[in-house]
C-alpha cells in the first residue's frame, strides 16, 4: 500500500466491554464500527470546540456588558498626544 496517499489514521487499545458496548450502538444505529466512531467523534469534537469558540452570557451578564461598551471612555493621554502630533505633523 502506498502511504502517501492513505487517509490519517488512528489507533488505540480499549477494554473488551468498551469494544462490545461500541459495536452494539453501532449495529443499533446501522452504521459500521468505523462510521460510527468517526461520527460520535466528529460530534463531540464539534460541541468541544463550538462551547469553547462561543460565550453564553446571562441576561443580567449580556445587560452590563451592553451598558459599560455604550459608556463613553476617558481619553487615554498618550493615544491624545499622539493624535496630535500626526495632525501638526501632516496638516501642512
Amino acid at each position: 500500500m502506498d502511504t502517501s496517499t492513505a487517509n490519517p489514521r488512528l489507533a488505540f487499545r480499549m477494554k473488551p466491554a468498551l469494544k462490545e458496548r461500541i459495536e452494539e450502538a453501532a449495529a443499533l444505529l446501522g452504521l459500521n464500527l468505523t462510521d460510527f466512531v468517526l461520527s460520535t467523534l466528529s460530534e463531540r469534537a464539534s460541541e468541544v470546540v463550538g462551547r469553547h469558540r462561543n460565550i453564553t452570557l446571562s441576561d443580567r451578564d449580556r445587560d452590563r456588558l451592553l451598558e459599560a461598551l455604550n459608556r463613553p471612555g476617558s481619553p487615554i493621554p498618550a493615544l491624545v498626544e499622539t493624535i496630535e502630533t500626526h495632525q501638526e505633523q501632516h496638516s501642512g
